[in-house]
């Protein structure tokens, strides 16, 4: 009875469906925006509490003009597309964090932080305007509640096999909740966090364009990362969480050509509402 209740789990949770808006994925989510994103606002308060803001009054007004510009196409974006509900939940903000990592991140609900680190990679306001932009579409694509969706699923799924197993030796027992956690990882989580950092490129793209930035500059930021001293000792694209630099570049610039089309699509679409 136990094994049948986990297969009925699992099976509820793969048929919580939903589609991504435009690209059109589906995507597994059953985690609200009301059961996750008071947490997340908590949290970056905290963080903001304990690191510090940066001094630098003009990158800051720069982060910040950058994110409103592009959050506001994303407001309309979802307004004009049956979203208004969840444009609702978004709380944007934007803060610039002295720190040298190169990084910038979003929490569910849009809340950015870029570390000062990251801003020589991005060079000038559209490089900028490409890395908001991706952060920012995590957000709109709810990358962050699929991890936790698939993550308990991954987590359900190595019970499944612990029950499956539970009358063999032990020997056999460790073969196969090594083989799940190893095959499970590379073959689904890595894979998984690949696929969202390839749309949220996407998604960016066509969102720095909707705001009035240069996508071309998306493609140049992945250009000056991959000229970063260490750049090349990153470990082979199957073990990443991430795509290779290389990946990125050809993907940015293979699609910038329909990011445009439809980024006009869209801004027509959504000022005509």
């Amino acid at each position: 009875m136990q094994k049948i209740g986990i297969l009925i789990v699992l099976f509820g949770f793969m048929v919580s469906c939903s589609t991504v808006p435009i690209t059109g994925r589906k995507r597994v989510n059953f985690v609200s925006d009301e059961a996750i994103l008071p947490t997340a606002f908590e949290q970056y308060s905290g963080f903001l509490a304990e690191n510090k803001l940066s001094t630098d009054a003009a990158k800051t007004a720069e982060i910040k003009n950058v994110g409103a510009r592009i959050s506001k196409a994303v407001d309309r974006f979802m307004r004009a597309n049956g979203m208004s509900k969840e444009a609702d939940a978004y709380r944007w903000e934007f803060n610039l964090v002295e720190d040298e990592t190169v990084n910038a991140w979003c929490m569910p609900g849009g809340k950015v932080v870029f570390y000062t680190g990251i801003l020589p990679i991005c060079k000038n306001t559209d490089g900028i305007a490409a890395v908001m932009g991706h952060e920012v579409a995590h957000a709109f694509a709810k990358h962050g509640q699929e991890r936790m969706s698939t993550s308990q699923i991954q987590q359900y799924g190595g019970i499944a096999v612990a029950l499956a197993t539970a009358n063999s030796d032990p020997r056999k027992q460790q073969i196969w909740n090594t083989v799940y956690g190893v095959g499970s990882q590379v073959g689904v989580m890595l894979p998984f966090s690949r696929v969202h950092e390839r749309e949220a490129d996407r998604l960016g793209l066509v969102f720095m364009i909707m705001a009035g930035y240069n996508g071309e500059e998306a493609a140049e930021v992945w250009v000056r990362m991959s000229e970063r001293p260490g750049a090349d000792q990153a470990p082979p694209e199957f073990l990443s969480t991430h795509p290779s630099n290389e990946s990125r570049i050809a993907d940015l610039r293979a699609y910038l050509p329909e990011a445009k089309v439809l980024a006009k699509k869209y801004n027509a679409k959504n000022f005509s509402n």
